[in-house]
């Protein structure tokens, strides 16, 4: 017979040598984090991201600054008094201005000295002009209540009586006019912001549908061992949506960045020729706080727009799986 082993003592026990603990290996995810699609991806969502925003900013600074024209122009009118001779021409203009200031709804009103009337013509007749040796008219600029306008026709009149070579210009005409351009110009802005809109649209649903069919692999995989269409098309959603962020974040980040450096070298370069031309016809560079929520939520929106294209497509994928191990001859009907 065997014998049976000695007892090992506690002391003896203790000192067995133990088994090594498992270690759990970390699981890695199921889409890679970087390949040649999702940068492929990233890149065109960032470009469309910089571009749309762009549109949004420009369509609001635009709209800003013929809101600022209108304004201006609109509290504001001018008195221009004609030179003549024996016409006192200092004292026909404080004449005019206390006229205008009788009247109900004027706030103030300035009359343009002799320097500055020469710094308005300036560019056409040039630096060191003697205002007096040419029959240039003066100028009494009247500030009015925008809401509560004077009675113009009654102080024109009035005017006129008092000073015939005075002639008053309420610039309702100018406007009018403005009014009209600033409305062209926003409906322009925003058919092209539209349109851009609309192919950015377009452009991230194909690169994303072109990013997923190069994981069409994957799809299967995971769909074969049982995954739950839910739980695919859920890991897909999370990873186009990091994706997504990623490039509208930095399109996003690069066109607030072009506003930002265009105001201050805006600001920074005030009275030179370049500056006065492009303020002249774009206004100042500066989208305000709305702007820049606009161009925030342009992000958002790209991201969401990536991540809902991306779980259809995985949908559509599934069920076109499903239908070939079904019925294998209606391969030729579905999409790859």
């Amino acid at each position: 017979m065997t014998e049976p082993a000695p007892l090992q003592s506690p002391k003896s026990a203790q000192k067995a040598p133990k088994r090594a603990e498992m270690k759990v290996r970390p699981t890695a995810p199921i889409l890679p984090s970087a390949n040649i699609q999702g940068n492929a991806l990233m890149v065109v969502i960032a470009i469309m991201a910089f571009l749309a925003c762009l549109t949004l900013g420009g369509v609001s600074m635009v709209r800003s600054t013929a809101a600022s024209w209108e304004s201006q122009i609109s509290r504001e009118i001018t008195i221009q008094i004609k030179p003549d001779d024996g016409l006192d021409m200092e004292k026909a203009l404080n004449q005019a201005r206390d006229t205008a200031m009788t009247f109900v709804g004027t706030k103030s009103a300035q009359i343009v000295d002799e320097a500055a009337t020469a710094r308005l013509l300036e560019p056409w007749l040039g630096a060191g002009l003697d205002i007096k040796e040419l029959p240039v008219p003066r100028l009494v600029i009247v500030t009015i209540d925008e809401y509560n306008p004077p009675d113009f026709e009654a102080m024109r009149a009035m005017l006129k009586d008092s000073i015939p070579q005075s002639t008053l210009d309420d610039h309702r005409t100018w406007v009018d006019r403005l009014v009209s351009m600033a409305h062209t110009t926003v409906m322009i802005g925003t058919g092209i912001l539209l349109l851009v809109f609309s192919a950015m649209v377009l452009t991230v649903v194909f690169a994303t549908r072109g990013a997923l069919s190069g994981n069409r692999h994957i799809v299967e995989v995971l769909h074969f061992v049982g995954a739950e269409s839910s739980f695919v098309a859920t890991e897909f959603q999370k990873h186009f949506l990091k994706i997504s962020l990623k490039g509208s974040a930095v399109g996003s980040a690069l066109a607030a960045l072009f506003f930002l450096t265009a105001g201050f070298l805006q600001s920074h370069t005030i009275a030179t020729p370049q500056t006065d031309q492009a303020t002249a016809l774009f206004g100042t560079f500066s989208v305000g706080a709305l702007g820049y929520a606009g161009i925030f939520a342009t992000m958002i929106v790209i991201a969401l727009l990536t991540t809902f294209t991306a779980r259809l497509t995985v949908m559509r994928t599934i069920y076109e799986i499903d239908t070939l191990r079904s019925d294998p001859t209606r391969a030729d009907g579905l999409t790859n």
